[in-house]
């Protein structure tokens, strides 16, 4: 038998709910941390009742999860798809892709350093969570690359842990920053023309190198 019109429209209900509160919880969260952010006032954000929060998420750890789950499954979305068209025989391509995705969705998505930096002030359950599940997975599959890059003369020599860092903070960190950035150096990083140049410039200092010419 067919699920019935009140349970279907009961159904949609929830899952707008749920999707108010996770939108709600995200910008609570990187503006004012887990500890700073009630989640009376998540509910607030989103326009529904408080009860609701723990109907669908339990309690308030469970909701930062899903918070967090939802940005890094919207980057990897985001990431794939710009992949999609980028040559796999191609290395040096596909880094600059990852470098102008990640640049445009940490714009698009202040959080996604914003919770990162909250959680970093000290060692927190929470932090290990987000390094397991999500930080080091792409920590890993990123440093694998850049370690063929330096191998093709494309990417400076060094630790190629370190380099995956400068390259992230170099995006993330500075659209962190943009407020105080605007005000201190009159740059908009608000603007795509910014946005363009500064993935321009982290790709020419991070991968320098061209690839070798094929035989």
């Amino acid at each position: 038998m067919s699920e019935s019109k009140p349970a279907r429209k009961q159904q949609q209900r929830s899952i707008v709910t749920q999707l108010k509160l996770l939108d709600a919880a995200i910008d609570a969260f990187s503006e004012n941390g887990f500890k700073g952010t009630s989640t009376r006032d998540i509910a607030d954000r989103a326009g529904v009742h408080h009860p609701l929060i723990t109907y669908h998420f339990k309690n308030k750890e469970q909701l930062w999860r899903a918070a967090a789950d939802r940005i890094f499954r919207e980057f990897n979305i985001s990431l794939v798809k710009a992949m999609a068209e980028v040559p796999e025989i191609d290395p040096r391509a596909r880094a600059a892709t990852f470098i102008r995705t990640y640049v445009h969705f940490a714009h698009g998505q202040p959080a996604l350093h914003k919770i990162i930096l909250q959680e970093s002030s000290h060692p927190t359950s929470r932090l290990d969570w987000l390094i397991k599940n999500h930080l080091r997975p792409l920590f890993e599959e990123v440093v694998k690359s850049l370690k063929e890059l330096q191998a093709l003369g494309v990417a400076p020599p060094g630790d190629p842990a370190l380099l995956f860092n400068m390259i992230r903070v170099s995006a993330g960190g500075l659209l962190a920053l943009a407020v105080e950035i605007k005000g201190t150096s009159n740059l908009d990083l608000d603007s795509e023309a910014a946005l363009d140049e500064l993935s321009e410039m982290i790709i020419r200092c991070f991968l320098p190198g061209e690839m070798p010419a094929r035989h």
